[in-house]
């Protein structure tokens, strides 16, 4: 144990003391929050631009259709026709649109046509599509001599208020909030096992290639610098990222305080649609007190307890992976072929978590939260939304037997590799060491 301890203090010290480290530790954060200052910054200049739009509409119907906006303004060019205003607008506006005369509704609407200089914006060619369908409808439904105005009378907003069997209520709000909790302690995860994995593979690959393992042997088990290096890298990373979250907090507060709120909209990365913005936007603006119990009814403690598990359990295993990888090649590039086995449960786990999420108790979120290569990433996605208790043990479980029995086998192709060199392992070979 002693030894195991100064194997840790080595490779903790050796790690923060790292001019690199020291270097990403700080930028970080400011390339983070900058990157977001700068999207921000682009999104308000964008925003700026006004983009003029002549039109040409010979069937006389669509005069009033269009209207101007901050960022879009409308030149009626009907008066000249379409070839004059093509010359027109290819030396003055963004793009010209062109309505023929038609008889029928349904050949106008495939006769429609759009010129600009270059590829026109998706976004604008929406809008411009979305009031001709409109137009083009009430103009059907004026055909068939009904009454536009009375139809849309008849349109309802419908808002289903939801509620548990014993009547909690709840709001859209709930789901949004559990939605970011998974997924953002899932991508924690995710992202730890990936750095500082990887991290632990060139420590042993830097140590292998220079020989200085071959001294540290002959006072250690293999099994003991192994153990050591995964928990040194993995106290050095915690403390990165506690510094990274408390700089890139205060960073953004700033940022939020210069800039206003719309900071924090303009960052959202999750794929939340505008309705249920809208509807969120509407239920905190309405309803306060709803969405304080919302946060009330998370599973905080199980939320919190479990993510310190899972966090070690995945670790461990995958750096357990990584730490034999990196005994068993000479160099970096021999990884490669060992890399996508390892890379592969944790894609699918990050895609299966966010697509779980419309269905967080179903048989797929069921199935890769218990299977211990995808639990550290499915089971923390699927908490916030109420998993049942034995559902957790049962997978906790499985992690810390496949944790033992992928330690144990890492070890054993660590302590045989570690002092192979000038040979490229195969599956094969590695097989073979398992069985020394």
């Amino acid at each position: 144990m002693n030894k195991l301890k100064l194997i840790i203090k080595r490779e903790f010290f050796a790690k923060v003391k790292n001019k690199s480290f020291i270097v990403m530790t700080i930028l970080s954060p400011l390339l983070m929050v900058g990157l977001i200052a700068l999207i921000i910054f682009l999104n308000e200049k964008n925003s700026e631009e006004v983009r003029t739009i002549a039109f040409v509409d010979e069937s006389h119907e669509f005069s009033t259709t269009f209207t101007d906006s901050n960022t879009t303004k409308y030149i009626d060019l009907t008066a000249l026709g379409i070839e004059e205003a093509k010359e027109k607008a290819k030396e003055f506006y963004y793009g010209l649109l062109y309505i023929p005369k038609s008889d029928s509704l349904s050949v106008l609407s495939k006769g429609i046509s759009f010129y600009s200089k270059d590829a026109p914006s998706l976004n604008l060619l929406s809008s411009i599509e979305n009031k001709l369908e409109k137009k083009i409808r009430n103009l059907k439904i004026e055909q068939l001599h009904i009454d536009v105005s009375k139809i849309k009378a008849t349109e309802t907003v419908v808002n289903i208020a939801t509620e548990n069997f014993i009547g909690e209520k709840s709001s859209k709000i709930g789901s949004v909030l559990r939605m970011a909790a998974g997924g953002g302690f899932g991508y924690l995860i995710f992202m730890f096992i990936i750095i500082y994995g990887t991290s632990v593979m060139r420590s042993v690959i830097e140590e292998k290639t220079s020989r200085i393992i071959e001294i540290i042997i002959s006072s250690v088990k293999p099994f003991e610098l192994m153990l050591g290096k995964i928990i040194g890298n993995a106290l050095a990373g915690i403390l990165q990222f506690i510094i990274w979250m408390i700089s890139a907090g205060l960073l953004l507060f700033v940022i939020t305080y210069i800039f206003g709120p719309e900071v924090t909209q303009s960052s959202n990365t999750m794929p939340i649609t505008p309705d249920v913005v809208q509807q969120v936007q509407e239920t905190t603006g309405n309803n306060l007190q709803l969405v304080l119990q919302e946060i009330k009814n998370l599973p905080i403690l199980t939320m919190f307890f479990s993510f310190i598990i899972y966090f070690l359990g995945g670790y461990l295993i995958y750096s357990s992976i990584y730490a034999a990888i990196g005994a068993a090649v000479d160099s970096e590039t021999d990884t490669q072929q060992f890399m996508m086995p390892v890379l592969m449960p944790l894609v699918i786990a990050i895609y299966v978590g966010f697509s779980v999420i419309e269905n967080p108790h179903g048989p797929i979120a069921l199935g890769f939260s218990l299977f211990p290569l995808t639990s550290p990433i499915v089971m923390l996605m699927r908490i916030p939304f109420g998993v049942p208790w034995w559902q957790i043990v049962v997978s906790m479980l499985l992690l810390v037997i496949t944790f033992i029995a992928i330690v144990w086998f890492a070890a054993k192709i660590y302590r045989v590799g570690i002092l192979m060199y000038g040979k490229k392992p195969t599956y094969k070979e590695l097989y073979k060491w398992l069985k020394y």
